[in-house]
């Protein structure tokens, strides 16, 4: 690819939702980790060993709000061993672009750096599925999936290592849409030859008290635990739940079935009201991990 084929794609919510100066966002990711809602510093990147983490889910709001229980997920992932390849799958926010919206290749920038989309698994997943479109507008304006490449770019430069992302971003969340995207995520990561793991990214429920959403996440997330994306979707239209990337969490939850997932372990959930005191008001995040055993 010469670079004048390279596509870069520049930080549509850098300065807004997380700090746009390099040092700054390096600071302020430590402090997701070290504060009381964090899990605390990594203490050790794996390298080395068999991983058995399939998929996260992990919040997409601003790191004020919800960097802390991010946070957790990255820590699991830092110390159960690093992969090549993200598949990371986020709601379309915005409401340009196709359905399913694939970034196929290039670059991805953010104050941390640049980071390499891995077109060779896009190319496998846009051949698993009718479904899936090439469609960059989906992608410029959209922060759910962006939110979480700072949090990998962190946790890899500690480890001195680099990786590869496919970005995708649903604007239909169906059940149907979901399992064709999760069966098409399957059978590409079946057939690579690197290791790649499923970020699904979603908040829960959106401006409502917080009893009201632990009441309505719970039952969501019950059926996340029981690898049920069936019962997700189910759970989203009877109870009425906001949550944002019901689609992206289903189809991940498709993929990790199909790739023997085992156990699936909620390791933290919070509101912004823990973080500002007020608890009438609340956005709801939670950080989960899905693992082979």
């Amino acid at each position: 690819m010469s670079s004048r084929d390279v596509k870069i794609r520049n930080p549509a919510v850098a300065g807004y939702f997380y700090k746009s100066d390099r040092q700054e966002l390096h600071d302020e990711i430590n402090s997701c980790f070290s504060s009381r809602l964090g899990p605390g510093p990594i203490s050790d990147v794996n390298i080395a060993r068999e991983r058995k983490v399939i998929g996260i889910i992990s919040p997409h709001a601003g790191y004020i709000y919800s960097g802390a229980i991010a946070a957790h997920g990255y820590r699991f992932l830092a110390e159960d061993g690093l992969p090549e390849s993200f598949i990371i799958l986020g709601p379309n926010h915005t409401g340009v672009g196709s359905g399913v919206s694939i970034y196929p290749k290039g670059i991805w920038r953010t104050p941390l750096g640049e980071v390499e989309v891995d077109s060779q698994l896009s190319e496998l997943i846009i051949s698993n599925s009718s479904l899936i479109d090439i469609d960059i507008s989906g992608h410029l304006y959209e922060h759910s999936v962006e939110v979480q490449v700072p949090f990998l770019q962190y946790i890899y430069e500690l480890a001195g290592k680099s990786f590869k992302i496919v970005p995708i971003v649903l604007l239909m969340q169906d059940l149907s849409t979901a399992k064709e995207v999760g069966d098409a995520l399957a059978k590409a990561i079946l057939s690579y030859s690197k290791n790649v793991v499923m970020i699904a990214s979603s908040d829960f429920t959106h401006y409502e008290s917080s009893e009201s959403a632990y009441n309505k996440d719970m039952k969501v997330i019950d059926r996340i635990l029981n690898l049920d994306p069936d019962g997700v979707i189910n759970c989203v239209y009877q109870y009425r739940v906001s949550m944002c990337g019901y689609g992206p969490v289903a189809a991940v939850l498709v993929a990790s079935k199909a790739l023997g997932a085992k156990d699936v372990k909620l390791l933290k959930y919070a509101t912004s009201g823990d973080v500002t005191g007020d608890k009438s008001n609340v956005v709801a995040y939670a950080s989960i991990v899905i693992t082979k055993e």
